[in-house]
């Protein structure tokens, strides 16, 4: 570049920074308006930051390599490991029974976790973590995921100030501060340093962790997605099965037996000829005990729980006559009858089939299959009633309501072939140990024996295949490459934020204009605000280093304790809601749906209270002056 040209920057800018601004500003317009892909937008600043020359070849591609990357492909391998072997319903199961049907219960109970979570393990590994188990939350409980995934996230990050190892910047922070102490001496009178303990930052993580929950419980409402209207989670039939079978199977339904109701068997009440209704489970003895393929012979008793497949109307109807009451949402059921658990699709007998010649009565269908027949399809003609006794023909077209596992575990018989894909998977509770072990080994490995964390979850992962609780295959589809390539890109982006110096200008230089106002308040203030501004754009590691020496330099000219500027580095290291550029925002960004302008809303009132809760710590637990 024309070295006359430098006369129109500022005084200390290079043509490097002022490009790499323009790449700031161009990544954060192209998430703000959705103008290509998130990954897209990653995989372009990996191309275009080499051929502008401001990073290397290698340095563009090591985000692919970096620890946070290969971190979270591993955590997402053991995360499906977990769910696969139903540790995660498991976990999904408790906190739904605690929360009952209250979101902000069930949002705190969750982001809570997480938070405790991310104070021993890295924040991102939590998040990945506890996605599946979310994700199932919000289908059971009918809640949209998009408000649920921001707290989570935020809780994540918040979650590693709790101790020393919960963040990369926390880790960091006796290694940059000791340096710093033994390279200035005379500044601190030759006094030898004292690390910080593992629970030293504890009161102040609680406390960040405490606000935003409350953050979240009050405004909640007002600062998360305003997600379009869920629809009716009881409704089972997609269009195209809705256009073959009509309405009168397509929602599922609860109600309640009264206590002065005559006991009396299923095939005594008649359901199906007359009211088209299937009665797919039958909770009894307050729920300690469910009938989920119910036949003739079963019973309803008085204070039992149904659950049906039929229409509203004449759900309505057969509640009126019978006495029974209609519940407006599944409840007692929500578990067992839930989209996420079971559900409808549509299945054609083949002509090797067994079925073939028989009834369902006579082959046992329910008992066998454990899935319960809603209606049959023969010859552009539908039967409702009395399809148990229908003798089964090749090319039969068979409605069946019933858990997403075993209908995985029919499609392995020669006996139906499914027209649509089945949601779900079989589950290998069997496993569960062993998934469990491959996650406590990885924990053991980063905790224990202070292996580097990709290196340590990389080995739970692999554990994962090698004890066969999933195979390779598996474990390459349970990553999310979409995530992946977002976070490789904006790696390198933070690289080029500080070798070209641009970090740095903008740092001294408002450190300049400020200097004649310093004090203790307004040097924390300011600390507070660069090491929050940079840790947007570049890594919280990245901002940690820049940050620490220039804030315990600052500290010592206004009587300001050193250590305590450190420590307030590493904690506004984590103060990065606004964009989606921190890891954990980038993981959830694409499960929850979210835009740039939904993280600005959210994160805008998270960044103050932050900032807001750690400086009233600061001036009432640990102290600002030396």
């Amino acid at each position: 570049m024309p070295a006359d040209l430098l006369m129109f920057l500022p005084a200390g800018m290079t043509w490097d920074m002022l490009a790499v601004y323009g790449f700031l500003l161009g990544v954060v317009l192209l998430f703000a308006f959705d103008v290509v892909r998130v990954d897209m937008v990653g995989m372009l600043v990996i191309v275009l930051l080499p051929l502008s020359g401001l990073v290397t070849p290698a340095e563009a591609i090591s985000g692919l390599s970096s620890n946070a990357v290969v971190s979270i492909i591993a955590v997402m391998i053991i995360g499906h490991g977990l769910d696969k072997t139903g540790v995660m319903n498991q976990v999904a199961a408790r906190i739904i029974r605690l929360s009952g049907k209250s979101r902000n219960r069930m949002m705190a109970l969750v982001a809570g976790t997480v938070a405790v979570i991310s104070g021993f393990m890295q924040n991102i590994g939590a998040a990945a973590l506890f996605l599946p188990a979310v994700n199932r939350i919000c289908r059971q409980l009918n809640v949209p995921v998009s408000q649920v995934l921001i707290p989570m996230g935020y809780a994540a990050v918040i979650g590693g100030c709790i101790t020393l190892v919960g963040s990369s910047p926390l880790i960091l922070l006796n290694d940059l501060a000791g340096s710093w102490w033994r390279a200035n001496p005379d500044l601190v009178a030759h006094q030898p340093y004292s690390p910080f303990s593992l629970f030293f930052v504890a009161p102040m993580g609680i406390a960040l962790v405490a606000a935003a929950l409350a953050y979240f419980i009050f405004l909640g409402k007002w600062v998360l997605p305003k997600s379009a209207p869920v629809s009716d989670a009881c409704n089972l039939l997609n269009h195209d099965l809705e256009c073959t079978y009509g309405r009168e199977v397509s929602k599922v339904f609860e109600l309640a037996v009264p206590g002065d109701f005559f006991t009396r068997r299923l095939e005594e009440l008649e359901l199906r000829p007359k009211y088209h209704a299937t009665v797919v489970c039958i909770s009894k003895r307050s729920g300690r005990y469910r009938v989920t393929e119910p036949g003739r012979a079963d019973v309803i008793e008085p204070f039992d729980v149904v659950g049906i497949v039929a229409n509203e109307e004449h759900a309505r109807d057969l509640a009126k006559e019978l006495g029974w009451t209609l519940k407006p949402e599944l409840n007692d059921l929500s578990g067992v009858l839930s989209v996420d658990n079971a559900g409808i699709t549509e299945a054609i007998v083949t002509p090797r089939s067994e079925l073939v010649g028989k009834t369902f009565h006579e082959y046992g269908f329910r008992k066998k299959l454990r899935v319960n027949p809603l209606a049959l399809y023969r010859q552009n003609q539908l039967i409702l009633e009395n399809i148990s006794e229908i003798r089964i023909q090749p090319g039969d077209a068979v409605l069946l309501h019933g858990e997403w596992e075993k209908f995985h575990l029919i499609r392995q018989k020669p006996l139906l072939a499914f027209t649509e894909h089945l949601r779900g998977e079989i589950l290998y509770p069997e496993n569960a140990l062993k998934a469990l072990g491959c996650l406590v080994l990885a924990l053991v490995l980063a905790l224990g024996f202070n292996i580097q964390l990709s290196i340590a979850l990389l080995a739970g992962a692999v554990g994962m295949v090698l004890t066969r609780v999933m195979t390779l295959d598996q474990a390459y589809r349970s990553v999310d490459w979409m995530t992946v390539f977002l976070l490789a890109g904006l790696i390198p982006l933070g690289i080029a934020f500080e070798n070209t110096g641009a970090a740095g200008f903008l740092a001294t230089g408002l450190t300049r204009l400020l200097h004649d106002f310093l004090n203790p308040v307004t040097l924390f203030l300011l600390v507070g605000a660069l090491t929050s501004g940079f840790t947007l754009f570049v890594s919280n590691i990245g901002a940690t280093v820049l940050m620490i020496p220039l804030a315990m330099n600052m500290a010592v000219q206004c009587q300001a304790d050193p250590k305590m500027a450190a420590m307030l580095v590493a904690i506004a290291a984590s103060n990065t809601f606004v964009l989606p550029t921190h890891q954990v925002n980038a993981l959830i960004m694409r499960p929850g749906g979210y835009r740039v302008k939904d993280y600005v809303r959210a994160g805008s009132g998270m960044t103050l209270i932050y900032m807001g809760v750690v400086m009233v710590m600061f001036w009432t637990v640990y102290g600002m002056t030396a």
